[in-house]
Parts: C-alpha cells; sequence; structure tokens
C-alpha cells in the first residue's frame, strides 16, 4: 500500500511540474503575442505614413502633369 501512495505523490509531484511549465509556456506565448502585435502595429503606421506620402508626391505631380498639359 505505502508503494503505491509513494508512486501517486509522484505523478502528482510530476503533474505538478507539467502544469508549471504550461503555465511558463503560456506566459512566454502571451508575451510573445503582445511583442508580434507591438511590431506589427508600428508596421502598419510607418506604411500608412509612407502611403500618405505617396499620395501627396503623386497629387503634386499630377497637377504639375496638368499645368504642363495646359
Amino acid at each position: 500500500m505505502s508503494d503505491i501512495k509513494q508512486q501517486i505523490f509522484q505523478e502528482l509531484e510530476s503533474l505538478e511540474t507539467y502544469a508549471l511549465h504550461l503555465r511558463a509556456d503560456a506566459m512566454c506565448a502571451s508575451k510573445q503575442t503582445d511583442l508580434e502585435v507591438a511590431i506589427l502595429t508600428k508596421q502598419v503606421k510607418t506604411l500608412r505614413e509612407k502611403n500618405e506620402r505617396a499620395k501627396d508626391l503623386i497629387e503634386k505631380s499630377v497637377s504639375i502633369l496638368e499645368k504642363l498639359k495646359k
């Protein structure tokens, strides 16, 4: 009977260790996801700024071409 109890306690300890590892992995994954979101947000902001500048340059170019056309 003592051997069975010892085995049960070992199994419980093993499960506890496994649960701790899973929690740590989940926390790391959450931090990684937060980092990825921050990077993607920055990239989107940069792309929007570049698109706005490109739009302005295109409008200026079209305006110049229209003036030259007249």
